[in-house]
């Protein structure tokens, strides 16, 4: 058997400092590696040593397999945990740990090789007699090929990137017509996220269920599931509010679902954290989707409904040590419910969103897995999900109204975030009653409108700015009142907007970080964060215009095209001189592993084109001007 005694985390973030409690709650020492960008990060300041290893940018620092073995022998750790996304599931980093003789906390190479493969483990379900979903997996990959596998299979139809996840490389198609652009973007997504532009085609279930299965298998033949999860609600693919056990699971359909992940796990000897994950349909038909070797970014509604630590039994089974419990053995208590935290704009399609934490304060009584730091930056390099909040309750109406209690409690300032979607959707009738499917978020959220200002809002806000200008110590004020030398009106901007605030006689007290403030008889106590003219409330940022004139920013609809984050220019389309028309794609950016267009607000000809492909770019640096 191995013997483990120093782990070095191959991520960062949550996931990072997650690993982190278990392994040093058992006694392990921790290694932390780090980015640039990471320095100051929570997962570094946590670890018992880090190892710089890099530049920002992924492919420099945590994809980059040489660097983070030198790490591991430098620090003298004898065991790799991968964590999930980066080289969890990348079979070349598990073989690279094989050679330098260091634990690979994870399934075998031969798995993580099938299983990583969408293409090739499909073809291997299918021979396992695994339920899959009607498709085309075969080698042929130029465009004709697709094209008349396209017409077979009929529309509507998914592709997906042979070696992807995480939403990225996919596209649904509805149209022939669209089917070629489509497949040259998720070719170019794919490859510049996994290496590989390697595609799948198949038919697309319209509005099922996303429902998979949590496995465990150890090096001595035994193999066992903990249960599902639900983890239907997704925007672009990737999951938003996941949920343990499924609203719609029966004993017989658990049973029939867990037997189907058996089989996919016996095809690979699969040892370690898996997850085998399903497509359910109405009518209680389940197909296979795909298999991740890793320890999946929802294990926490598992744990709670189980009492076990997932992380705890990963270290436990590198150890070669036999599972802890048999099938028989595994109960299922309560429901746990969880939800992911984004710096997005749900707003603006849910853009991924840069900037300074200000403030943070999670909320109290719930599991928050996290690795935030007040006054961190966040960055373009990495993916937007800054933690999750997770909660747990005898039933499921308990654990939600305990979820939904935490998301409005938890302050997170200085940086958008889809807090506030958060608890729209935790409040929505069908989620409530659990009716939803994959389609939820398009359904009832597909157009969602910026916070505007209520008069309260703007009440508190006049009466912020006033406190703040006429003392710099606000922990010693106990409130104030408008008089007449104070001026009675206030010019404050929300998204845009010009609002005039008559500055009312408003009770408040503050301590800089809360003010307590009575509105229409109600005392309630705000977080906030102010510095100079900008206030941040929670969902709310408010500029103060009173003594500035007003005056709009020049945007796409007027022939300036400005980054929407920082990010980094992957394709420039079009050359000073070029006629362009409104809607046509000018550039693509790629942000926190996404890509995003950016097209003509109007007609007319390009006059000038600021960057080239490669360049890294500043949330609204013009990058390009129509006239």
């Amino acid at each position: 058997m191995p013997q483990l005694t120093k782990i070095l985390i191959a991520n960062r973030g949550e996931i990072a400092c997650r690993i982190q409690r278990t392994a040093q709650a058992l006694g392990y020492r921790t290694v932390a590696v780090y980015s640039d960008a990471d320095t100051q990060s929570l997962h570094v300041q946590m670890a018992d040593e880090a190892v710089h290893i890099g530049p920002s940018p992924v492919h420099q620092s945590y994809l980059n397999i040489e660097t983070i073995i030198n790490a591991a022998k430098l620090s003298g750790a004898d065991a790799i945990h991968p964590g999930y996304g980066f080289l969890s599931e990348n079979p070349h980093f598990a073989r690279a740990c094989q050679h330098a003789n260091l634990t690979f906390i994870g399934p075998s190479v031969e798995a993580i090789e099938l299983m990583g493969s969408k293409r090739q483990s499909k073809l291997a379900m299918l021979e396992a007699g695994v339920p899959c979903i009607a498709g085309y997996q075969g080698s042929a990959q130029d465009d004709t090929t697709l094209q008349q596998q396209a017409e077979r299979i009929g529309y509507p139809l998914m592709i997906k990137a042979s070696a992807g996840g995480g939403g990225r490389g996919m596209r649904l198609v509805h149209h022939p017509k669209d089917l070629l652009n489509n497949l040259h973007t998720a070719r170019s997504e794919a490859k510049n996220a996994f290496g590989s532009d390697e595609l799948i085609l198949e038919q697309a279930l319209i509005d099922p269920r996303h429902v998979e299965i949590q496995l465990f298998g150890d090096s001595h033949g035994n193999l066992i599931y903990l249960g599902e999860r639900d983890c239907s609600i997704q925007r672009r693919h990737q999951k938003v509010i996941e949920e343990a056990p499924c609203p719609v699971m029966t004993p017989a359909l658990r049973q029939a679902m867990g037997e189907a992940a058996l089989k996919a796990g016996r095809a690979v000897n699969y040892v370690g954290a898996g997850t085998v994950e399903f497509l359910l349909d109405r009518h209680g038909q389940f197909y296979f989707l795909e298999m991740n070797t890793r320890l999946q970014v929802e294990h926490p509604v598992t744990e709670l409904i189980t009492g076990l630590d997932l992380v705890d039994w990963q270290l436990q089974i590198a150890a070669g040590q036999t599972l802890p419990l048999t099938q028989a053995d595994v109960t299922l208590s309560g429901h746990a419910m969880e939800v992911r935290l984004y710096a997005e704009d749900p707003a603006q399609g849910f853009l991924p969103q840069t900037g300074d934490v200000l403030r943070w304060e999670p909320a109290a009584g719930v599991r928050i897995d996290h690795g935030v730091l007040e006054g961190q930056r966040i960055s373009p390099f990495y993916d937007p999900m800054l933690g999750k909040i997770i909660a747990h309750g005898a039933t499921r109406e308990e654990a939600r109204r305990k979820l939904l209690r935490a998301v409005e409690d938890t302050v997170l300032l200085g940086v958008a975030t889809n807090r506030q979607l958060l608890a729209d959707m935790l409040k929505h009738p069908d989620f409530i009653a659990g009716d939803f499917s994959t389609g939820f978020i398009a359904e009832h959220f597909n157009e969602v409108l910026p916070q505007t200002a209520s008069n309260d809002q703007l009440a508190l806000a006049a009466a912020l700015f006033y406190t703040h200008s006429t003392d710099q110590h606000p922990q010693a004020l106990a409130g104030w009142r408008n008089t007449a030398s104070v001026p009675c009106t206030y010019r404050l901007e929300v998204n845009g907007e010009i609002h005039s605030v008559s500055a009312d006689p408003l009770p408040l007290t503050t301590d800089g970080r809360y003010a307590t403030v009575v509105l229409n008889g109600i005392r309630r106590r705000i977080a906030y964060h102010l510095d100079g003219n900008q206030l941040w409330l929670p969902g709310l940022t408010v500029t103060n215009r009173t003594q500035q004139v007003a005056s709009r920013q020049a945007d796409a609809s007027s022939g300036t095209v400005k980054a929407p984050m920082d990010g980094a220019i992957v394709d420039v389309r079009v050359c000073a001189g070029d006629s362009v028309t409104k809607g046509q794609l000018l550039l693509v950016l790629e942000a926190m592993k996404m890509e995003h267009p950016l097209t003509a607000g109007i007609d007319g000809v390009i006059k000038g084109v600021q960057v080239i492909a490669g360049d890294q770019v500043r949330n609204r640096q013009v990058l390009l001007e129509i006239e």
